[in-house]
């Protein structure tokens, strides 16, 4: 190689060198030049609708009257009067117990009151006769006092002899064993023919069927939201509905109301119970059956509506994000109301008719960043979470 050429190949290195450091920059004038990507997102304006709030618990169903028959009186069971499940009517006979032993109790009482009556007449008319003859001054006022004393005698045997009867006849009533209430009685638990008495127990169970009670648990929390609804908008528990959902997850066909709130709290569960009560004309319901409780306001209230899959949650609480009129992306907290249809949420703070939701994007935005938002076409529908 000549020298010539050297110098040659060193130029052209330069030059290259030279020609690169050029273009890099012009590349980085040109980057630098160029404006930032606005993220593209889908919005949904809130839109109010008319929204019932409801609220679901886990609830029991109990009888408005229920009553255990037991004997009052002691003696061999000589007749069951009923068909086990059916329904029977107040004042209906349901078991006989034998009533020779209390017949004749009634007839040996009522000899007594017989009796004590005849010795009563006899006294009156001896204390008639002393103080008669006391006022001629023909008796001492000793007669007169003894006869006063064997009247009073015999108005107090007749007294007892009256009240013996009184008891003979109650407990020859209680040998038949009548429906206090009407409803639908259960299983007998004592067969015929056995002894029976005040001791042994229960002898069936009667419970009323026209309308049941649905008893729930809810929280403390939830009792003062609701109670502070119900000041805000004037309105008391009488407003209130309860409905219940079935153990094959239909809905009752019957409406209830609450009718007791429960004026102490469990404190192991800090719960408080409701109770409402609902009819019963099928007698679908069935005392200690587990149902769903749906409690919810007679009145609709006029709420912004959202999709579901737009509201977020940290360690604060819930919220949104919205575009503004600038297009900047704004955080909102927000309070949840109501779940409805298809994937939307009734919001009760935060958020007002009109304001752009984003929807699609969330992942892709951050606070105060200009947005390209696009309004999704049609109905409120789920979409998919961008």
């Amino acid at each position: 190689m000549t020298a010539t050429q050297g110098t040659f190949d060193r130029g052209a290195v330069v030059l290259t060198g030279l020609l690169l450091v050029f273009g890099l920059t012009a590349c980085d004038q040109q980057k630098a030049a160029a404006p930032p990507v606005v993220p593209a997102v889908t919005v949904i304006r809130a839109t109010s609708e008319d929204v019932i709030a409801t609220t679901t618990y886990n609830g029991r169903i109990q009888a408005t009257e229920k009553v255990e028959l037991r004997a009052r009186v002691e003696g061999f069971l000589e007749k069951r009067a009923f068909t086990e499940g059916a329904e029977v009517r107040e004042g209906e006979l349901l078991f006989q117990i034998e009533k020779g032993t209390y017949q004749a109790a009634v007839g040996e009482a009522a000899a007594r009151v017989s009796r004590s009556q005849a010795e009563l007449n006899l006294t009156d008319i001896e204390l008639w006769r002393a103080k008669t003859l006391l006022a001629q001054k023909v008796v001492a006022q000793s007669k007169y006092d003894e006869a006063l004393a064997n009247n009073n005698t015999a108005k107090a045997n007749n007294t007892s002899a009256q009240a013996q009867l009184e008891k003979a006849k109650l407990d020859l009533s209680y040998t038949e064993i009548k429906a206090p209430i009407s409803g639908r009685i259960g299983r007998a638990a004592i067969t015929v023919g056995n002894f029976v008495s005040p001791a042994s127990g229960v002898l069936a169970t009667l419970v009323a069927q026209e309308s049941m009670y649905v008893v729930f648990p809810i929280s403390q929390r939830d009792l003062l939201q609701a109670r502070q609804q119900a000041q805000a908008s004037g309105r008391d528990a009488s407003s209130l509905t309860a409905k219940i959902t079935l153990a094959d997850g239909k809905l009752y066909n019957q409406t209830g109301r609450i009718n007791f709130i429960d004026v102490q709290v469990d404190s192991g569960t800090d719960t408080v119970i409701i109770r409402a009560v609902i009819p019963n004309p099928d007698r679908t319901l069935i005392d200690g059956q587990l149902v769903s409780a749906i409690i919810e306001a007679r009145d609709a209230e006029q709420l912004p509506v959202i999709p579901g899959q737009a509201i977020q949650a940290d360690q604060q609480g819930t919220f949104v994000l919205v575009v503004d009129a600038e297009n900047k992306v704004q955080s909102r907290r927000i309070r949840i109301g109501q779940n409805l249809s298809g994937g939307r949420i009734a919001v009760r703070e935060g958020v007002k008719d009109g304001d752009r939701i984003i929807t699609e994007g969330l992942q892709r935005v951050r606070i105060n960043q200009v947005v390209n938002p696009a309004e999704a076409p049609g109905a409120m529908v789920e979409t998919k979470k961008g």
